[in-house]
């Protein structure tokens, strides 16, 4: 995967957490309070501008009360 390509896939994955945070009606701080994660992380996450680690989107998952596979399922192409 090129430097590129895994821009383009944290920013396609931030852009789907902030949908599925929306689709809850959650705000960044409704999220940050859930799953126990900094809402200035949470926004950099949806921005695209960190990666994640398992541990993160397991709370992210559990926090938007939705499957790992579900969080993760996105299109990065």
């Amino acid at each position: 995967m090129t430097k590129h390509s895994y821009n383009k896939a944290l920013k396609k994955f931030g852009e789907h957490l902030s949908e599925l945070r929306k689709k809850k009606n959650l705000s960044l701080r409704d999220l940050s309070y859930a799953c126990d994660i900094d809402n200035s992380k949470i926004s950099k996450i949806e921005k695209g501008m960190i990666n994640i680690t398992l541990s993160t989107a397991i709370q992210l998952a559990n926090a938007l009360e939705i499957s790992l596979s579900e969080l993760m399922e996105f299109d990065f192409d």
